[in-house]
């Protein structure tokens, strides 16, 4: 038994959601999202409450049962409250700025790193070392943030680098005489 799949998702007050086959829709104050469901379960719709269940005991159908059910919930989190990644930048002279729809990233580098921000996501940088960005996609928000991240990883030795805010990067010790 999947002990998160059994579990029925509550929809907050302010949240619709349709279901048709196997696509639910849930539509909320932030906007609106759908995620379509392998036929390994099936999803019930009963006023503010969905509930998915597996078709059959196979290994398949038990994990998509849970998977299928967080992504409900998170549906539904993305359209009342969004997601939020916030990434810290740590180093002399490193720094983040905005301008239009373009990051703008000062990394040590011979030149300034511009990051496009997709679609879905807003991105914004309310110091010049912290970057935050938030969306009602959790996968797009994660996948922006890592991208940025991947600009320049935190380094072991000083820590300089873009984190995560509250990332603990284990410090080396340098080279003794």
């Amino acid at each position: 038994m999947s002990r998160i799949g059994k579990k029925p998702v509550e929809l907050p007050s302010g949240v619709s959601a349709q279901l048709s086959g196997q696509t639910i829709e849930v539509k909320g104050p932030k906007g609106t999202r759908s995620f379509t469901a392998t036929d390994d379960v099936t999803i019930t719709l009963d006023g503010q409450t969905v509930a998915v269940t597996p078709r059959g005991t196979s290994k398949r159908a038990r994990q998509q049962w849970g998977m299928t059910r967080s992504m409900i919930e998170n549906l539904a989190t993305g359209v009342t409250t969004g997601f939020k990644k916030e990434l810290e930048i740590q180093g002399v002279g490193y720094r983040a700025a905005m301008q239009g729809n373009v990051l703008k990233l000062s990394l040590g580098y011979s030149h300034e790193v511009n990051f496009e921000v997709p679609a879905g996501v807003t991105v914004t940088s309310p110091k010049q070392t912290e970057i935050v960005v938030e969306g009602i996609d959790q996968q797009l928000v994660g996948q922006v943030a890592a991208n940025i991240r991947e600009w320049r990883q935190p380094e072991p030795y000083k820590g300089k680098g873009i984190r995560y805010k509250g990332e603990f990067v284990f410090r080396k010790e340098g080279k003794k005489k």
